[in-house]
């Protein structure tokens, strides 16, 4: 009864992981071969582990990612222009707590968006909030907001996450109101928050492609003045990765 009733206990505290950790130690006769401490160390490590896997998971589920990439699996093999040096500083997150930006622009296929959700998994493991959005989309998605009275709400709330991805900047003409909401993005996420931004366009014609210059020099000069750069380059990765085998090929195999 007193078992159970610390089980309960641990469970109504919100404990969790220690009491997973506990009803193991009660199924392992070896357990019972060590002293209080050990055993105590033993469930507060577990419940440490298991609230950061709960938070890591919370923290992948808000940020929605496009694709499931990771530092890891990152390829330096092929010539794209990767840096190894700049990754690892960038994978220290560093540039994320300091508030600044990073501009990832290439060809399309060379990676751009793969390398952006990697880099924002990693700051999701060091429990950094982290959204990713198609520019495109978040625009259209602002433009609907105005019309059901949820625009305000939705720019405040993109201003709290510590890093936003957006993809696929300048894929088609912006219309007048969708560079003012990229602007109030930005100038909201000044010196709080940073963006990580992925554009087939090379930064010298992003001027030219906002059109208005005002609203240009505005938006630019706070996206770039404090802004690391990963210029790639190369083939499509899509033509160097092979094609799935099918299951007949792969019983051939």
């Amino acid at each position: 009864m007193l078992i159970q009733h610390t089980l309960d206990t641990l469970h109504r505290l919100k404990l969790t992981g220690m009491a997973q950790a506990y009803a193991r130690q009660l199924e392992q006769p070896a357990c019972g071969e060590l002293c209080f401490d050990e055993r105590l160390g033993l469930l507060v490590d577990h419940e440490c582990t298991s609230r950061d896997s709960r938070r890591l998971t919370r923290l992948l589920q808000l940020a929605r990612f496009k694709q499931n990439a990771c530092a890891e699996d990152i390829d330096y093999r092929q010539p794209r222009g990767l840096d190894r040096s700049q990754l690892a500083s960038l994978l220290s997150c560093h540039w994320i707590q300091s508030h600044q930006q990073l501009l990832i622009t290439g060809p399309t296929g060379c990676g751009k968006s793969w390398l952006a959700c990697a880099l924002g998994h990693q700051a999701c493991r060091q429990g950094l909030t982290v959204r990713y959005e198609r520019t495109s989309r978040l625009l259209d998605s602002l433009r609907i907001g105005r019309g059901e009275g949820s625009h305000a709400k939705r720019l405040t709330a993109l201003a709290k996450i510590d890093l936003l991805i957006l993809d696929d900047f300048a894929l088609k003409p912006l219309a007048a109101f969708e560079r003012h909401d990229l602007l109030e993005i930005i100038e909201d996420r000044h010196s709080c928050g940073s963006i990580l931004l992925t554009s087939q366009l090379p930064v010298e014609h992003w001027h030219e492609y906002l059109q208005e210059p005002t609203v240009a020099d505005a938006l630019l000069d706070r996206l770039l003045s404090n802004a690391h750069r990963i210029s790639l380059k190369g083939e499509s990765m899509r033509k160097t990765t092979p094609p799935a085998l099918t299951p007949t090929e792969n019983q051939g195999k």
